[in-house]
């Protein structure tokens, strides 16, 4: 049996243009999931310190989208858009990931990525994985040299807390 993976790996996959983030949880699968598509608690996690999220708009459901700004210290935002292009609650997501204005026009020098994130019961715990696929080996090469290894298992030691916080 698998110990519970309580730091987030990282495969990388050049020849597929994809990394794939595996993370173990402790709470239930319920309640992760709320933790990943409801945008008041995306807000206390997403971010990695000291950055936060900030949800502008959301609309979880297929077809829908989430509009965010990673707030800096500074004041400073970048903004994000997932577009939901499945949901099987609670179990699976999938998203088109892009970089964006305001408005959530995406960015062109920054192509978008597809998302798959499932969710699985690990005993008390829940696996989370995240299947992330670049149109190109540079585009997944840009996305790690921008820091997304270091930032993404922050803002999961910021889940950690949450779920902790929260005692369900």
């Amino acid at each position: 049996m698998k110990a519970f993976l309580n730091k987030t790996a990282y495969t990388k996959d050049l020849e597929h243009n994809r990394v794939v983030v595996e993370r173990e949880f402790q709470a239930g699968i319920d309640r992760v999931w709320r933790a990943w598509t409801d945008s008041e608690q995306l807000d206390q996690w997403w971010g990695p310190k000291p950055y936060k999220a900030e949800t502008k708009s959301m609309d979880f459901r297929v077809g829908g989208t989430w509009l965010y700004s990673m707030v800096g210290p500074d004041g400073g935002r970048h903004w994000g858009r997932e577009d939901f292009l499945s949901i099987s609650k609670p179990t699976a997501f999938e998203t088109k990931n892009s970089f964006c204005d305001e408005e959530g026009n995406p960015n062109p020098s920054i192509p978008a990525r597809h998302w798959s994130v499932t969710f699985a019961e690990v005993g008390s715990a829940t696996r989370v994985t995240v299947e992330i696929i670049c149109p190109s080996a540079e585009t997944l090469e840009r996305l790690l040299e921008m820091g997304f290894k270091e930032g993404f298992a922050a803002a999961h030691e910021n889940l950690d807390a949450l779920l902790a916080a929260s005692g369900e």
